[in-house]
């Protein structure tokens, strides 16, 4: 229960109260549907909802009032009736309305009960209360800090140098040898011969002068040279007698 001093000082202050609806109310009639309705009475302050017409045992209203606060005064009484056109109203119940809880937070949207004239459950109401000045302290927990809590120290970022996971890594530089040979089972083969292949006997340098031009046998050979001597011997023409043919 809040304290006297925490809701002090509230004389003349508006209360607002909302009637929302009333719900399982007892039944005055026997032939017909009840038509209710809900009194407010705070001091001299008094209110009333419009009939619900056919309400019967669960009404809805909707109804705001504001009520000017009196220090030290805190509960509201309501009663439900039941609205006649001939005879007198019936009375439904009665219910006290506490205001501690409207006053110390603020807002209240509670359901109150309602009691017959011999002290029987006679449904309920359900208000909705507000109050702006409420004074409301909010306490924090022990062990707690009033700075605001920050993120936790942000993931490093990667720098541009480094070559991120879904790249595709450099492959590593093999040998022509096989690479699934040990170095030092590679290293007892020979080495490939070198391009061009030396020679065992490579060729003097300088090379060696040329032959002498022409070769040292005589030309034109001796047996054909000089030519014949001209004109021909007596054989030629031959046959001189049958030439030019004849006719």
């Amino acid at each position: 229960m809040m304290s006297s001093g925490t809701i002090a000082g509230i004389q003349g202050q508006p209360l607002e109260v909302t009637v929302v609806c009333c719900s399982k109310l007892k039944d005055t009639e026997w032939i017909s549907r009840q038509d209710p309705y809900v009194c407010l009475e705070y001091a001299t302050n008094k209110f009333r909802t419009k009939t619900c017409t056919d309400g019967g045992k669960n009404p809805v209203f909707q109804e705001k009032f504001v009520f000017s606060l009196i220090e030290g005064l805190r509960e509201i009484n309501v009663a439900v009736w039941n609205y006649n056109t001939v005879t007198s109203d019936d009375f439904i119940g009665t219910g006290k309305v506490q205001l501690h809880k409207v006053l110390s937070q603020g807002f209240d949207d509670s359901a109150w009960p309602l009691q017959t004239k011999n002290g029987r459950h006679a449904g309920e109401v359900k208000l909705i209360m507000h109050y702006a000045n409420a004074k409301v302290n909010h306490q924090k927990p022990a062990g707690s800090s009033s700075h605001i809590p920050y993120m936790a120290t942000p993931p490093a970022v990667p720098l541009y140098n480094q070559v991120p996971s879904y790249y595709p890594q450099q492959q590593p530089h093999f040998n022509y040898h096989n690479p699934a040979i040990p170095a030092a089972a590679a290293s007892a083969y020979p080495p490939p011969p070198s391009y061009p292949a030396a020679s065992h006997n490579p060729s003097p340098y300088p090379p060696p002068p040329p032959s002498p031009y022409p070769p040292p046998h005589s030309y034109p050979p001796s047996s054909a040279y000089p030519p014949p001597s001209y004109p021909p011997p007596t054989g030629y023409p031959p046959n001189a007698g049958f030439y030019p043919p004849p006719y």
